[in-house]
């Protein structure tokens, strides 16, 4: 993981997400904050994405590919729960 780049669109996320309090604030078009909202939970998907990427790509390969029986069954523990986790309603 490119820890600026993730760092960066946080930044950027941080910055949408006062500007739709400040939006709030001043009664905005409830509509206009809520495609702003959608684009601040795509904006974070982006990065969540980003970084199971790169933990698919180094920590659970790394305990695929070890001796540790223990640490395997974590990391595929772990993925069996992110995937019940993202795909309730």
């Amino acid at each position: 993981m490119n820890k600026e780049i993730v760092l960066n669109r946080l930044t950027i996320i941080e910055g949408h997400l006062k500007g739709v309090k400040k939006m709030v604030e001043q009664e905005a078009y409830c509509m206009d904050v809520i495609h702003q909202i959608h684009a601040i939970q795509s904006a974070l998907n982006k990065v969540s994405t980003m970084i199971l990427n790169d933990h698919l790509n180094t920590c659970v390969i790394s305990a695929v590919r070890g001796e540790n029986p223990d640490d395997r069954e974590r990391v595929l523990k772990e993925i069996s729960e992110l995937f019940e986790t993202v795909s309730k309603p």
